[in-house]
């Protein structure tokens, strides 16, 4: 470059950074959707006087809702405060700190928006619920329904959770067997890898709930020593069969994640493949694929409700029972309340625990 080339570059202004733009209008869609929902809660709150005939409580939870409703105001003012406090700074000339300070009131305005719309969303929710005289309520949360169902409801449950939990057993151990016959290797392996292959293509294409009905209503037919059998052990029978097939990919998955190195470092240590497997393969697998496991056994438990089309007394079943006799979905409602309380915590655990693997796998 020539000198008169660098004297001009060097006379050429340098860009100034740009200007914080306003958040003021950010702040007034916060702002209205704030007054928005806090309109809707009290709506949804005079809906709910209306609906409960006990004034007191549905005056205080009215409230409560109303209240909470509120918060989004506060982030509503804070980012118009930041807004005043950024053209202040502009005209002072800091403009470093005028955009700090779009930054916090560009945040505080979302913080408000989100907030907002969640209000709306649980008071439009409210409002549907206790639409057209509390139908909706009526038919779905009916507090009397509930008492007298609970009992019974809650016992019968409880067949879900053990057919469940031994099923769940029953299918680490088949799927575990199942996923070894798939990876055996050779020529030797091929009959054993061909029937592990079509066990698991035929029962991930048979939609479980016809398999539940073939194994509980054909088996005592075609093996009349099983007809003594409680029907819950045949669904369990069935449960295992089909989650075996998705649990043996799961499985199989695991296995070959592991690099070949390591079957190859076992083996030359002179251990036979089913002691690489027991001792080297298996064990890494198994920690990998928990997660994966955890989820198919979330679906495993809520599978149990199909046992009902079999005349299985679990919870399904005793809850359209008491829907025939009360004419009222309320226990079906409650039925499906057992599975969400014992089925989050299981899906938060897993959560963590592919959280903790992925903190395991970056060092952290």
């Amino acid at each position: 470059m020539s000198a008169s080339g660098l004297v001009n570059e060097e006379l050429q202004p340098s860009p100034t950074p740009s200007q914080p733009r306003p958040v003021v209008g950010l702040a007034g869609v916060g702002l209205l959707l704030s007054l928005v929902g806090i309109a809707g809660m009290v709506a949804a709150a005079l809906r709910l006087r209306d609906y409960n005939s006990d004034g007191l409580v549905s005056t205080v939870v009215g409230a409560i809702f109303v209240v909470v409703s509120l918060y989004p105001l506060f982030p509503s003012f804070k980012a118009f405060q930041g807004d005043r406090e950024r053209a202040k700074l502009l005209s002072d000339g800091h403009l470093v700190a005028a955009r700090r300070a779009s930054a916090a009131a560009r945040e505080e305005a979302q913080i408000a928006m989100g907030y907002a719309a969640a209000a709306i969303i649980v008071a439009g929710l409210l409002l549907m619920a206790f639409a057209n005289g509390g139908g909706v309520a009526h038919t779905f949360f009916t507090q009397s329904a509930w008492d007298k169902s609970f009992g019974e409801m809650i016992r019968a449950f409880w067949t879900n959770i053990w057919v469940a939990v031994v099923a769940q057993v029953f299918v680490l151990i088949f799927g575990l067997l199942l996923a070894i016959m798939r990876m055996l290797p050779g020529r030797a392996g091929a009959p054993l890898r061909l029937i592990a292959l079509v066990y698991c293509d035929v029962f991930r294409a048979i939609p479980a709930i016809v398999t539940i009905l073939l194994i509980v209503f054909g088996t005592p037919l075609a093996f009349p020593s099983t007809a003594q059998w409680p029907l819950a052990w045949l669904g369990i029978v069935a449960l295992t069969m089909t989650y075996s097939a998705y649990v043996a990919e799961v499985y199989r998955a695991g296995l070959a994640s592991i690099h070949p190195s390591q079957s190859a470092a076992a083996r030359s240590l002179g251990l036979s493949y089913t002691q690489t497997l027991r001792t080297v393969l298996v064990p890494q697998a198994v920690r990998r694929v928990i997660p994966p496991l955890l989820n198919d056994f979330i679906s495993l438990q809520k599978d149990t409700a199909l046992l009902s089309t079999a005349s299985i007394a679990e919870v399904v079943l005793v809850s359209k029972l008491w829907e025939s006799n009360l004419f009222n979905l309320s226990p079906i409602t409650l039925a499906a309340a057992f599975f969400i309380v014992i089925t989050i915590p299981q899906a938060r655990f897993v959560d963590y625990l592919i959280d903790r693997d992925a903190a395991r796998r970056a060092g952290k």
